[in-house]
């Protein structure tokens, strides 16, 4: 089972992103998280608190299971490039440079390693079977 979570329009570029992204693609879940508390990078916060959110997600999709005991890892994460704010900065001889502030969208996704058992579908099952 996975879970996702996003974030959009963080003020960012995405190419500044990136640079996180990529180092925790694949990763277990909390190595990952590790990467992202001892990065030096302002992505590291955001993707940090993206991060906990998935694994929140997830816990919650599995009725309550904890991440710990599943090995959850980042299957897929991705960053896209959002709106831009355009704004314009004073140039010398009453000219004027635009200034293009970026930003960009964020889609991680987790998934567990070890399959849940679906002790819920067998509990409904058996059930069915004894009321007929």
């Amino acid at each position: 089972m996975e879970a996702v979570a996003k974030l959009k329009n963080c003020p960012m570029s995405a190419r500044k992103m990136r640079l996180l992204v990529d180092n925790i693609r694949g990763k277990n879940v909390n190595e990952a998280l590790n990467i992202c508390r001892f990065t030096n990078k302002e992505a590291s916060e955001w993707i940090e608190k993206l991060l906990i959110s998935a694994i929140s997600n997830w816990e919650y999709k599995s009725n309550g299971n904890s991440a710990e005991d599943f090995q959850l890892y980042v299957k897929t994460v991705f960053s896209n490039e959002a709106g831009m704010l355009k704004r314009i900065r004073p140039a010398p001889h009453g000219r004027a440079h635009r200034v293009r502030k970026r930003s960009n969208h964020v889609t991680l996704i987790v998934e567990n390693r070890i399959p849940l058992e679906s002790t819920a579908v067998e509990d409904n099952s058996g059930e069915e079977a004894e009321e007929n």
